[in-house]
């Protein structure tokens, strides 16, 4: 063998004896850290120290290639970044840190449906260990891959919709949470309303037919109404631009309250919403805690934050080898429920005192 050059016996690749030298500083240096209880990860390290020139470029892509997190929705961005952020600290809590050990690329479709597909197909090729969406992007991203792990977080049924096979044994490669819509509370939202608003004879309910949830929401809308002997009036919004006119719609029927049925449209122009609703001064009940923050006035539901929160919990035991089908889907230990009383206020309402004790928060 030619002086000063040697063989490494692992690999079989020849350094010569400058990088040698190099080799021994960095082993050096290496063990000083360790000895001084330095906090630098491997991964940096080679990095910042430029070792990777004799460590070798598949040893360097090694070190630097993260798992990849696809957040897909079909609403857009900006209306939710307080569940991206509820994600992240769930993937957190599960020992996964973006751009430290993992990386999430985010897609959001801005309720162009007919976007989702190729969103989720993007997302694939951005190699996607895993893709968080809500129901409607699940059901795309569904249909683009039958092995890509799916994380849905939806109100509605999942096992109806048939994202999985049961709520137990979801099989397949999509498992989630779902934080109880559809109808399974839309009596118990009408019961809230007529406490809020004895007198209304009449009830309009807003619905979003693209919403997988609507038709439960409806029936059991409708069998709670005929108990309670109450009219319950129907006004349909399938995108942004209608849903004023079907707010109007429900206002002219005569409608003396108004139930907001779940739908990713409406949260995500939830402010727009609530605006027109003040303007016919109609006292409403919405599926989410995040329309009575910002002006509604009252919700009952389980927390969407939260959802998303251990979202990413579970999103860590996939990212560390589970498997969706043997991960039961979760359903919510507790159920919100949230009163303005500025906006009772505004409307001339006196909130009933059981409301009030039953309330797990109160906004003045």
């Amino acid at each position: 063998m030619p002086r000063g050059r040697f063989r490494h016996v692992s690999t079989g690749s020849r350094i010569d004896g400058g990088n040698a030298v190099t080799l021994r500083a960095f082993i050096l240096y290496w063990r000083h850290l360790r000895i001084l209880g330095c906090a630098m990860r491997r991964r940096d390290f080679i990095l910042a120290t430029g070792a990777g020139a004799f460590l070798g470029p598949r040893a360097v892509a090694a070190q630097t290639a993260l798992p990849v997190v696809g957040f897909l929705r079909s609403t857009p961005a900006a209306p939710f970044r307080h569940i991206a952020r509820a994600f992240r600290d769930g993937l957190k809590q599960a020992g996964f840190v973006e751009d430290d050990n993992v990386r999430i690329v985010e897609r959001y479709a801005d309720n162009e449906l007919d976007r989702l597909p190729e969103l989720a197909a993007d997302l694939i090729g951005h190699g996607a260990s895993l893709i968080v969406a809500n129901s409607l992007a699940a059901e795309a991203a569904k249909k683009i891959s039958v092995t890509v792990p799916i994380l849905f977080v939806t109100s509605d049924d999942p096992v109806q919709r048939g994202l999985v096979a049961s709520l137990a044994h979801p099989g397949g490669n999509a498992t989630g949470f779902t934080f109880w819509g559809g109808g399974q509370l839309a009596a118990k939202r009408l019961e809230l309303i007529r406490e809020l608003v004895p007198g209304a004879a009449v009830v309009g309910i807003l619905l979003d037919p693209n919403w997988p949830g609507s038709a439960a929401d409806l029936a059991d809308a409708q069998t709670a109404a005929r108990e309670f002997q109450q009219t319950l009036v129907i006004a349909e919004a399938r995108d942004a631009p209608r849903i004023a006119p079907a707010v109007a719609e429900l206002a002219q029927t005569g409608a003396r309250a108004l139930m907001v049925s779940g739908s990713p449209t409406f949260s995500s122009k939830r402010r727009i919403l609530i605006e027109l609703i003040a303007q016919h001064r109609l006292p409403a009940i919405y599926d989410l805690r995040e329309f009575v923050t910002e002006g509604g006035l009252i919700s009952y539901s389980a927390s969407f934050t939260e959802a998303y929160r251990q979202a990413g919990i579970y999103a860590g035991k996939i990212l560390k080898g589970a498997k969706p089908a043997d991960l039961p889907v979760q359903q919510p230990t507790r159920l919100e429920l949230v009163v303005n009383l500025g906006t009772a206020k505004a409307l001339g309402i006196a909130v009933p005192q059981a409301i009030l004790a039953r309330a797990d928060e109160i906004l003045e």
